[in-house]
């Protein structure tokens, strides 16, 4: 065990990782590399609260419209009420994207924690995956372009599962992008490399 340790310490004087990655910061502390994903712009924190403000405000008015009960009120009040609730719909959406993630991979316990910080309190998720469980790192291009580092992985007997580790790279990114490829491969003991679509 020490020595995969000493090994990756090792592999990662030659592969230097990156403190910034895509939307990843990253470190090497002790035995462990931590990437933690950076939080959105205020102006993305702030969607949520906008949606659900409005959403409240045309409740408020579809309230007042059926409290008058005069003509074509009704219809309006109901429409109102409709917009709130798909604006409340909207707000759940951006709240779930605002999630950020972490990971840390962990060499002397040999596992990869996978973690979905959320913003709502006790909401974040939580997974330990054995390195032998891990089947492949895949550098993913995306729209744009940019690129993502994605683990599979299979848990046993399992179906195989996908995580984002790092999103959002720039194609000046690459050189910085192979090489933490490389750092993760090795790490999890993996030959071979390629670019993966998906």
């Amino acid at each position: 065990m020490l020595t995969s340790v000493a090994s990756f310490e090792d592999a990662l004087l030659e592969n230097r990782v990156p403190p910034l990655l895509g939307d990843v910061r990253l470190r090497y502390d002790g035995g462990r590399l931590l990437g933690e994903s950076l939080p959105p712009r205020w102006e993305r924190r702030m969607l949520p609260g906008l949606c659900v403000g409005v959403a409240v405000g045309c409740a408020l008015g579809a309230a007042v419209m059926v409290g008058l009960e005069k003509g074509a009120f009704p219809i309006t009040a109901g429409t109102l009420a409709l917009v709130a609730a798909a604006l409340v719909g909207v707000a759940l959406r951006f709240e779930a994207r605002l999630g950020r993630r972490r990971f840390v991979l962990h060499f002397r316990s040999e596992t990869l924690r996978l973690e979905r910080l959320a913003w709502t309190p006790g909401a974040t998720r939580s997974e330990l995956v054995p390195f032998d469980a891990v089947r492949a790192v895949h550098l993913v291009e995306r729209p744009g372009p940019r690129y993502a580092l994605v683990v599979e992985y299979a848990p046993e007997g399992a179906q195989p599962q996908r995580a984002v580790l790092v999103e959002d790279v720039r194609r000046s990114e690459g050189e910085s992008l192979h090489r933490m490829w490389r750092v993760l491969s090795n790490a999890f003991g993996l030959r071979g490399a390629g670019l993966a679509g998906g």
